[in-house]
């Protein structure tokens, strides 16, 4: 496991400490980190935000490639606003607004925080300038390194709001990325966020080997110890039956296979609403695959490259996850099985940040240990995302973060090739809508007990 500080890659990008996705409110503020400690993080934080951005010219950082995507530069304005609007107003006597319009362009979906740009046409926003969202962003960071040379005994409220600014600004890093391949992707000239590195070429891997679990009673739910986001609680438990699961993920060979024995084209695989969607979108294979003289290459932010059969295939929607199981004759885990397993798994993710191929999955473990848990993909689960029982969203504005989104969406687990090591545990849920796969998002096979 690498963290930011020890994750350095070639060209000069530190992306150890990223998180996919907008997720939810802190639950347990109790920080091992002294408050110098957590003024490092938030101010490195701040720093890698525009490192990211680099590679990128004005115009990259202003085009929105669809309606799921932001662009770079609201990325970098809105992380701003948030400090600016949850810790710098409340916490910091005089601070000055940098720009009154901003809340109505850079807030997010914060219904308490009033109107804003809707999501779909944020690329509409060539003004501000670029030159003007990197004075917001001088503008917000001086004042947040004033608020903290005036705090000796920080109150835990804002200890807690600088956590969650934080965690919020790494998820944004990763969505940075996410929307910055979207956008590489849409373009015909397919152009590379970063220039390709030289891997080995491994041999296939072995058959997915599976790993038996016992039913029962099991606790569900973070523990209370250390951070945590609000949909991880409360701690609860459920009754399992016994199941199993492959010990590895799904790869790029095998979906292959699906694809060429006519997977896309055979109704009786898809659930109703996911032929409709391979309908209407077109699908024939995972977002950014493409078939070029008959030979398969994937897009990414190393530019196109040849298809690595063996990493674990990514940027399938959930739809494809579950007719791909239900032609294996298998299933997806349920969100419960997962961490089960997960409890008993190495954390050992590769975390390769912007690579072109994911990691390559190891030799099976002797010890019949679960593989690629963490820091590949993240894996869909079967499991609908709803509260667990008793749950209550926070009050206030940050109480949006969460619970209002529990709604037609599925759950996903482990993390991707870009998660952070202290954003990785087995309670920790994402989520998406079952037809969106332009992140990092692939599966593992499960079934009943033999």
């Amino acid at each position: 496991m690498l963290t930011l500080s020890g994750m350095q890659l070639g060209f000069g990008l530190l992306l150890g400490e990223m998180l996919m996705g907008e997720s939810a409110v802190v639950l347990d503020t109790h920080l091992s980190a002294s408050a110098s400690a957590l003024s490092d993080r938030l101010f490195e934080t701040r720093g890698l935000s525009i490192e990211l951005a680099a590679p990128l010219s004005a115009e990259d950082m202003v085009v929105q490639a669809m309606d799921d995507a932001s662009p770079t530069k609201w990325h970098l304005a809105h992380t701003s606003w948030f400090f600016e609007t949850f810790v710098l107003t409340p916490y910091l006597t005089g601070y000055p607004l940098f720009d009154e319009a901003f809340n109505y362009c850079f807030n997010s979906y914060y219904e308490h925080q009033g109107p804003r740009q809707p999501r779909p046409k944020r690329g509409l926003l060539t003004r501000p300038s670029l030159d003007r969202v990197l004075a917001y962003r001088q503008h917000v960071d001086l004042a947040l390194a004033q608020l903290l040379a005036v705090q000796t005994n920080a109150p835990p409220d804002l200890i807690r709001r600088l956590e969650i600014g934080i965690q919020h600004e790494q998820q944004h890093q990763e969505l940075m990325l996410t929307d910055i391949l979207a956008l590489f992707a849409a373009n015909p000239l397919r152009p590379a966020y970063r220039s390709a590195q030289p891997r080995s070429v491994p041999a296939p891997c072995e058959p997915p080997r599976w790993i038996d679990f016992a039913g029962g009673v099991y606790p569900i739910g973070h523990d209370g110890k250390g951070f945590a986001w609000d949909n991880e609680a409360p701690r609860h438990d459920v009754l399992l039956r016994p199941f199993r699961l492959a010990d590895r993920l799904v790869t790029n060979r095998e979906w292959l296979a699906f694809v060429a024995d006519g997977g896309y084209e055979t109704a009786t695989l898809w659930l109703s609403d996911g032929w409709a969607a391979i309908m209407r979108e077109n699908w024939h294979a995972p977002l950014y695959w493409e078939s070029r003289d008959g030979e398969w290459f994937e897009m990414s932010l190393e530019g196109l490259q040849p298809l690595s059969l063996d990493a674990p295939v990514a940027h399938v929607s959930y739809y494809e996850a579950d007719a791909f199981a239900r032609w294996s004759g298998k299933r997806l885990p349920t969100e419960f099985e997962w961490e089960v397993a997960a409890a008993t798994a190495p954390k050992q993710g590769i975390f390769l940040g912007t690579a072109a191929l994911r990691p390559m999955p190891a030799k099976a473990e002797p010890n019949g240990l679960l593989r690629q848990m963490f820091g590949d993909v993240w894996e869909w689960t079967q499991s609908a995302y709803l509260p667990y029982p008793g749950y209550r969203a926070p009050k206030g504005a940050l109480g949006e973060y969460n619970g209002k989104f529990m709604v037609g969406q599925h759950v996903l687990r482990g993390g991707s090739c870009v998660t952070p090591q202290d954003h990785v545990r087995p309670s920790y849920r994402n989520f998406f809508y079952p037809h969106q796969r332009w992140q990092f998002l692939g599966l593992r096979l499960a079934s009943e007990a033999a």
